[in-house]
């Protein structure tokens, strides 16, 4: 079977539902590598590597890189793609920032400084609510 970004296999097919059944968590190609290790499955980190860089020109697998430059992937659903997301530095919690005022940000970028944003691959960095709260609380 034939998919947009190439052939359906067993290895796409494992890295693409342990994102799904992960999709509370951002891994990293290493991570996904020894999860399906310890599920028995052989696969490859180079093999991860090539699948997740192919889930995310499909637009399937989100990418973000922060930590220290060390990608990290998670599941795309297709209603949290074409959207700002928000990352906690604390704890890597992605929010989704789908609202009004962020179609107005795109327009205000475009219009006053000549700049198309992609929403889908926009992140934006920070502390979330629940972090804050333990931060103040001394937890």
């Amino acid at each position: 079977m034939r998919t947009q970004g190439g052939y359906k296999t067993r290895q796409r097919d494992m890295i693409l539902n342990l994102l799904k059944n992960n999709t509370d968590c951002h891994l990293s190609a290493d991570e996904i590598a020894n999860m399906l290790k310890n599920d028995g499955n052989k696969v490859g980190t180079t093999t991860v590597y090539r699948y997740l860089e192919k889930l995310q020109s499909e637009g399937v697998v989100r990418k973000y890189t922060a930590d220290k430059d060390k990608a990290r992937y998670s599941y795309a659903e297709k209603e949290c793609r074409e959207h700002f997301h928000l990352k906690c530095t604390m704890c890597g919690a992605v929010l989704c920032a789908d609202c009004d005022f962020m179609s107005e940000l795109c327009g205000h970028i475009s219009t006053d400084h000549g700049f198309a944003v992609s929403p889908s691959k926009t992140v934006l960095y920070g502390i979330c609510s629940k972090c804050a709260e333990n931060a103040k609380a001394g937890v």
